[in-house]
Order: C-alpha cells, then sequence, then structure tokens
C-alpha cells in the first residue's frame, strides 16, 4: 500500500505543482474514514495544516512558475526581435560601407588618410594616380615628408583645423601643381589632438594655367585699349605734319638740299603713319567698305607715297602693271595699309642699292577671276623656320618694330577675300604674293 509521501516522490518535479493538492485531499479523505484517538487526532490535525500550507506554496509556486514561462517567452521573443534588427542593421551597414567605398573610388579628386607621424593609411584611386604621374619612383619618400610638413604646420597652428596649399611635386619632365587641402579628423582637431587626418588632392595645372592665359589677355586688353587711345590722338596732328611736310617738298623741289631734308621729314611721318594705322587696324580690325576702286591708280599712289622712304634708304622702286586701269571691290584706304607694310618690310630687309619690284597681274589668264599682287625685294631674306611665324602678331624680325604690319596685311587680305603667301630665300630676296578676287563674292 503506497503512502501519500510515496506518491510524491513518483511525480515528475515538473509535475509537482499540480500534484501536491490531489494529495492533500487524499490525506484529507483518509482522515474522515475511521475515528482516530486524541493522539492520532492531534496528529490528523498537525499533518492536515501542514499539507494546507503546502498547497498554498504549492499554488504559489505554481503561479510563480506560470509567471516565470510568461517571462521566457517574453525575453525569447524580444531576443529573436533584436537579433532581427541587429541583421537588418548589419546587412545596411555593409550596404553603407559599399556604398562610401564606390564614392570614395570614383571621386574626381585623391583622398589620402594618414596618421599624426604623416604616414599614409588609405589612398583612394584618383589621388594614386596623381602621386605616381607627378611624383617620380625615387622621389616617393617626399610625399610621406610633405604630409608630416602639412602636419606640423597644422598643430603648429592652434585653433586652424584646416590648411589648403599648393604644390608642385619634384621631378621630371612638365612640372604640375596639386592642390592639397587638409582637415584633421576629430573633435579636438583644433588643438591638433587628432589621430588620422585627411587630405583632399586635385591637379591645379590646367587652372592655373587658365587662369595665367585670362591674366595675360585682361592686360593685352588693357594695352590694346590705351595703344588705340594713343594712337588716335597722335593720329590728329600726324596728319597736318603729313600736310606741312608735302607743302615744304613742293617748295625745295629745286633745292637738292633741301629736298633731302624734306624725304627725311616725310619718311619719318609716314613710318609714324603706318605704325598708327597698324596699332588702329589690328585691335579695332572693322569689316572693310568694299567699294570699287582703280587698282592701277591706287598702287601708283602708294609708290609715290612711299618714294621718300626709299630715297632716303638709297633703295628703287619699279612698277610693272600688266592690267592697267583694272578696277575691283576693295577698301582702298585698307588695301593700300597693306601695300604700304609690305614696302616697309621690303625697305628694312635691303641695304643700299636695293630694289622693290611691284608686279600686278592676272592669277590665272585663263580665268581672268583673281588679281595678283607681286612685292619682292632683293634684301637678306627670312630664315625657313620663321616663315611659318610671319603672320602671327607680334612675332619680328626687327628690333623695335611692334610685329603687326603682317598681321594686319593677312586680316585686310582675308576680309578682301583674298590670300597672301610668302616665298623666301636667304641672302636672295623675299616675295610676297597677294591674290584678291576681281568681283565682289557672296557672303
Amino acid at each position: 500500500m503506497s503512502t501519500p509521501q510515496a506518491s510524491l516522490r513518483a511525480l515528475p518535479s515538473k509535475s509537482l505543482p499540480r500534484a501536491l493538492p490531489a494529495c492533500a485531499a487524499r490525506l484529507r479523505g483518509k482522515g474522515k474514514a475511521r475515528p482516530a484517538g486524541p493522539r492520532e487526532s492531534a496528529a490528523q490535525r498537525s499533518l492536515s495544516r501542514a499539507f494546507e500550507s503546502f498547497q498554498i506554496a504549492a499554488r504559489s509556486l505554481e503561479k510563480s512558475y506560470g509567471h516565470l514561462q510568461a517571462e521566457v517567452l517574453r525575453l525569447r521573443f524580444e531576443l529573436e526581435r533584436t537579433n532581427r534588427d541587429l541583421a537588418v542593421s548589419v546587412e545596411e551597414n555593409a550596404r553603407m560601407r559599399l556604398y562610401l567605398a564606390r564614392v570614395l573610388e570614383g571621386l574626381p579628386c585623391g583622398v589620402v588618410v594618414t596618421n599624426s607621424a604623416g604616414e599614409i593609411l588609405m589612398v583612394n584611386p584618383e589621388a594614386r594616380r596623381l602621386l605616381s604621374t607627378a611624383v617620380a619612383p625615387e622621389s616617393a619618400g617626399e610625399v610621406n615628408s610633405l604630409f608630416r610638413s602639412i602636419l606640423a604646420g597644422l598643430h603648429e597652428s592652434a585653433g586652424l583645423g584646416r590648411l589648403e596649399r599648393e604644390w608642385i611635386p619634384p621631378g621630371p619632365g612638365e612640372n604640375r601643381t596639386l592642390g592639397l587641402a587638409c582637415a584633421v579628423l576629430g573633435e579636438n582637431a583644433g588643438q591638433g589632438a587628432a589621430a588620422e587626418s585627411v587630405f583632399l588632392l586635385r591637379d591645379v595645372t590646367e587652372e592655373k594655367k587658365r587662369a595665367a592665359r585670362d591674366e595675360s589677355a585682361r592686360r593685352r586688353e588693357s594695352l590694346a585699349e590705351m595703344a588705340t587711345l594713343l594712337a588716335h590722338e597722335i593720329r590728329n596732328p600726324l596728319g597736318s605734319l603729313e600736310l606741312f611736310a608735302g607743302l615744304l617738298a613742293d617748295a625745295a623741289a629745286a633745292q637738292p638740299d633741301l629736298r633731302r631734308w624734306t624725304d627725311h621729314i616725310q619718311a619719318g611721318l609716314r613710318l609714324l603713319s603706318s605704325t598708327v594705322n597698324n596699332v588702329l587696324q589690328y585691335h579695332s580690325q572693322p569689316e572693310p567698305q568694299l567699294t570699287s576702286i582703280n587698282l592701277g591708280r591706287l598702287v601708283r599712289e602708294s609708290v609715290e607715297f612711299l618714294r621718300p622712304l626709299a630715297r632716303q634708304s638709297g633703295l628703287r622702286i619699279d612698277l610693272h602693271n600688266a592690267l592697267g586701269e583694272l578696277e575691283i571691290p576693295a577698301d582702298a584706304h585698307r588695301l593700300q595699309q597693306v601695300f604700304f607694310n609690305l614696302a616697309v618690310n621690303a625697305f628694312r630687309s635691303m641695304t643700299m642699292g636695293g630694289t622693290l619690284s611691284i608686279r600686278i597681274a592676272w592669277e590665272d589668264v585663263r580665268t581672268f577671276d583673281s588679281v595678283q599682287l607681286e612685292f619682292e625685294d632683293t634684301g637678306c631674306g627670312i630664315p625657313a623656320e620663321h616663315l611659318p611665324k610671319l603672320f602671327e602678331p607680334g612675332f619680328t624680325l626687327h628690333l623695335g618694330n611692334p610685329g603687326l604690319g603682317l598681321a594686319v596685311c593677312r586680316t585686310v587680305v582675308e576680309q578682301h577675300r583674298g590670300n597672301i603667301r610668302v616665298k623666301s630665300e636667304p641672302g636672295i630676296g623675299t616675295t610676297f604674293t597677294l591674290t584678291l578676287p576681281r568681283e565682289r563674292g557672296e557672303g
């Protein structure tokens, strides 16, 4: 026969809270089966009270166990949710790292991260390209020295967390200029207490060249404005001087000694007039006013205008006109400036006894659609390496000459829809050939 204690021991531990009330009921039932004596009745009452207390404790334990199970379940759900959130956060961090890595690799500027000693910790592809192309292999060690020097400058400048400077890397080849901007990382960047610094590098070579070109253009424009203003101021009294010089030349025609002096005056005034006109025409370059002109008469007038300069230098001008009084569409004043510039260049290249031959003929006798003018001198000639640069503004083979004459010639001839060519042989002479259309063209 099993006892209540044996029944309790036989139950599994997880069924204990449910089994305890049943065991207490059995004990109470047995107590009612037969009357007990005084001693047995007291023992039963004591045992009954003990089981009642035990039952209360069992119910409390069962309730606590239920609470514990609910808390374990809640914690398990909380842990699963936390794990899911953590997995999402890790995945998001991985995507962000990948995105930032792509951004860093695709930046158009170089990024270099260094520690406090100036040692390079990270370099993006653009920085690697800039440093590899700008620094010779034997000079690569100077890069770290540069970063260390910049960091030292940052640390010495209390309160400044940024520093920008330009750097011309050493090495062979064309000098390149890199712009460097530095930012010290960390909250105490101003005190230089951060462990790392970020350098932004960009190639500013073309930017500096462009700035230099812009500054040069601005200066040229200012000089052009000043030169134009001066040329206008000079041209007004120059016309009066030229008129009076002509009157003096007419009065001294019968006196050779005086004629020599008037030739000097006229030659100087006409050279000055040529320079003034070149300055005005080069810097203003207005469109020519084309009218029908007599080419033969215009060339003869130009030759007469040039004779004082030729006589002054002991030179001769020969004119050969195979076309007679042919008329072409042209701006007489501007075309005469071209003739004058070519003649002055020829005079400067010849010594006493030289000859300038001016020939007018058809370019092609089969079509008769273009006129050709040749200015051939017997001067020293032009070296072949200088021929491609002859018509560039500012290029000259004569000291003190502004180098605008031939540039003006090309501009004026092109505005007349013609062209100008040069052929020269050192020691023999130079020939400039102008081609001008006979009729006014369209456009």
